[in-house]
């Protein structure tokens, strides 16, 4: 199971990861999107969720990545994570506007 949250910034995304934990999900199994790689990072450490890598990814797609552009970068990311093609450009849509994308992804089911 995938839940998708779009919030406009640190804040709120920090209330959201919390919802998301009451609702079952691990920190490690949240991850934060922005669409400035450095704002993404430091957010990802400032509430120690999870960090997409060659786990998440896949060894190919994660290499490929150093490739493409940061949108592509952004779209392969959320396919990583299950969502649909149209579901990773809708949202991927969102952080163009500056918004903060949370992708929780229950590992169980």
């Amino acid at each position: 199971m995938v839940k998708v949250e779009v919030v406009e910034n640190g804040v709120q995304a920090t209330g959201k990861i919390s919802s998301l934990e009451a609702a079952g999900f691990g920190k490690e199994n949240i991850y934060i999107f922005a669409h400035e790689e450095d704002r993404s990072e430091h957010l990802t450490e400032a509430t120690e969720t999870g960090d997409l890598g060659f786990k998440e990814q896949g060894f190919f797609d994660s290499i490929g990545n150093l490739f493409k552009s940061r949108g592509d970068e952004l779209r392969s990311k959320f396919e990583s994570l299950g969502l649909t093609k149209q579901e990773a450009e809708q949202y991927e849509a969102e952080l163009d506007k500056g918004r903060l994308v949370l992708v929780a992804k229950d590992e169980a089911k």
